[in-house]
């Protein structure tokens, strides 16, 4: 394979894996609207399903029902990690703050403020644990007491029901949680179908990635991430459709359902399986924007509320429903949420994004990043370090790979020979060519072979770096967030981002340092030369820990290739002399 079809192929596979973040750049999904009143009604659509709900029914996003006739009252409950600010209008977990992380990150060092946390569930229009459904709020006030450690929401409604509600804030981000609803009546009381709330997925501030928001739901095998590309179900990622409303899912096998933004996650995690899970796109208000702000700041007003689904039941006269929760707030941290995920056995660590073919580079990147960082270095150093490895284990590799290519430029004339002796007989003309490759000891491949192994690297680095919080706030010269780009100014309300461009120049030199392609003319030569400033494009906005990756690998390569041609290449033999024809 010639470097024209390596690069080709490179950017090729570049814009299919980073199509959806492209698209959603250059053609944004638009905020979401007011949501309108819906007639649908919650017990029609589950009456006829009592543990799953039916795909073809449409609930109407949980909102409380009526306006509450006292005051809110807020309760609060805090550990070294969280605030927890508990609510009498639901009855539930309104929001937390966590006390460790910067709600908006300057691009100047600031001293730690309570007043800048980041806050989980913000602006959201129900709190966690929410119950809702026909009949079931009333005027939605609950009574909040403390009680042996815990924090306690209890109300009765007119016929008798008693909804009760118990937290407690443990270690580790994690708060256990208990409903139960009880007939206190004399009577069998039927209890309506209901929506339970997970939360509401927003925007901690102005420059988080609005594409990385959405609500993960685990069945028990496998965990799905809905975000609003599944609600604006674009043809190939790109060709507009027609958008989907409420995403339904379940057959009595949600394990657990979360709520995340591009760095932090809320998930409740239940005893027993729940029979469903329902997700709506809503409208939220956008975080403060004062200070810098995202190229898409608009789209961080569209929120994802996720509701778990149960169907109606009948109580007896002091019959209770009880279910017990573990909800978890706190850092997409793989660390951490693969400890929970192992110790009570549900996968919690899938929050990360780190499937497919590309979560296991992730996840050991990420773990060797942290690794190097908990010895003194720090991120931006990690970062260089990291690639410093990657680049010396691949070295014998893309070393043979320069030598292949100088080889196949040596013995041009050769080939180009016997392409033109066999230019009417393709079959003859592969024979012979592969005939060449063997007496020469070439490989074809020899020369695209390791930029194609280390595709799994780098993407494994942009979907580590992405979501990875540890490097949220980090500082490397001038970058104040090696999370986000590195924006230094704006001219005309366009970023200067300084780090693409050295990378965009890093790569037009090695493109330059690059022997050409056999059998290329000029034209197409100087078309391959410039092509990687599509690269500056690529990333301009994405996060400078994964630019300064880029950035490093240029500068080894370019390292490489001086030092390849200091030493010359023997191994590239002279072409024989063609052969004399005999007089007759």
């Amino acid at each position: 394979m010639d470097r024209k079809s390596l690069i080709i192929l490179a950017v090729a596979v570049c814009m299919v894996l980073l199509m959806f973040r492209l698209v959603d750049h250059f053609f944004p999904p638009k905020p979401m609207p007011l949501l309108p009143p819906q007639a649908t009604n919650m017990e029609a659509a589950l009456s006829n399903a009592p543990a799953a709900l039916p795909p073809p029914a449409s609930i109407a996003p949980a909102t409380a029902q009526t306006q509450p006739s006292a005051p809110e009252h807020i309760l609060t409950a805090s550990n070294a990690d969280l605030i927890c600010f508990f609510t009498s209008r639901g009855g539930g977990l309104k929001t937390v703050d966590l006390k460790r992380y910067p709600a908006v990150i300057g691009r100047r060092a600031a001293p730690f403020s309570e007043t800048n946390l980041a806050s989980l569930n913000h602006n959201a229009p129900l709190p966690v644990l929410a119950v809702v459904g026909d009949g079931l709020t009333g005027d939605d006030d609950f009574t909040l007491t403390r009680a042996d450690g815990a924090l306690r929401a209890e109300k009765l409604l007119a016929n008798g029901l008693r909804v009760v509600k118990e937290f407690e804030i443990g270690a580790n981000h994690l708060l256990n949680a208990r409903l139960w609803l009880e007939n206190t009546s004399a009577q069998p009381l039927n209890v309506p179908s209901r929506q339970l709330i997970v939360g509401t997925a927003t925007a901690i501030g102005p420059l988080d990635d609005p594409t990385a928001m959405g609500a993960f739901w685990y069945n028990g095998i496998k965990a799905q991430d809905i975000k609003d590309s599944w609600f604006a179900n674009r043809t190939l990622g790109c060709i507009p459709g027609v958008p989907r409303g409420q995403y339904q899912e379940g057959a009595g096998n949600v394990v657990w359902a979360a709520v995340h933004n591009q760095f932090f996650a809320l998930a409740v995690i239940l005893t027993n399986p729940a029979p469903a899970v329902v997700i709506d796109k809503i409208r939220v208000p956008a975080p403060d924007t004062n200070g810098p702000t995202n190229s898409m700041t608009a789209l961080l007003t569209n929120g994802y509320q996720t509701a778990l689904v149960y169907p109606a039941t009948n109580l007896a006269p002091g019959q209770s429903l009880q279910t017990a929760f573990v909800i978890y707030a706190g850092p997409k941290e793989y660390k951490r949420l693969a400890e929970i995920a192992q110790r009570m056995g549900n996968d919690l660590d899938a929050i990360m994004d780190f499937g497919g073919v590309f979560g296991y580079f992730s996840k050991l990147l990420l773990i060797s990043m942290n690794g190097l960082h908990n010895i003194g270095l720090p991120y931006g150093l990690t970062i260089i370090v990291i690639t410093i490895i990657i680049k010396f284990l691949f070295w014998p590799l893309t070393n043979a790979s320069t030598k292949s290519q100088k080889r196949m430029q040596a013995l041009q004339p050769q080939l180009k020979a016997i392409a033109d002796k066999y230019k009417d007989d393709a079959a003859k003309r592969n024979e012979k060519t592969m005939e060449f490759y063997k007496q020469h000891k070439l490989n074809p491949l020899g020369s695209c072979l390791p930029t194609l192994l280390q595709m799994p690297v780098f993407f494994g680095f942009y979907y580590m770096l992405r979501g990875a919080v540890e490097l949220r706030g980090a500082h490397f010269l001038w970058v104040f967030d090696l999370s986000q780009p590195d924006t230094v100014a704006s001219l005309g309300g366009f970023p200067v981002n300084p780090l693409p461009l050295i990378m965009g120049a890093t790569q037009l030199w090695q493109s330059h340092m690059m022997p050409p392609s056999p059998g290329m003319d000029p034209a197409q030569q100087k078309l391959m030369r410039y092509m990687p400033l599509l690269f500056i494009i690529f990333f301009y906005r994405m996060a400078a820990g994964l630019t300064l990756y880029w950035t490093v690998q240029n500068l080894l390569s370019i390292l490489q290739l001086r030092l390849t041609s200091a030493s010359g290449d023997p191994a590239a033999a002279p072409a024989p002399p063609a052969p004399v024809k005999k007089k007759m």
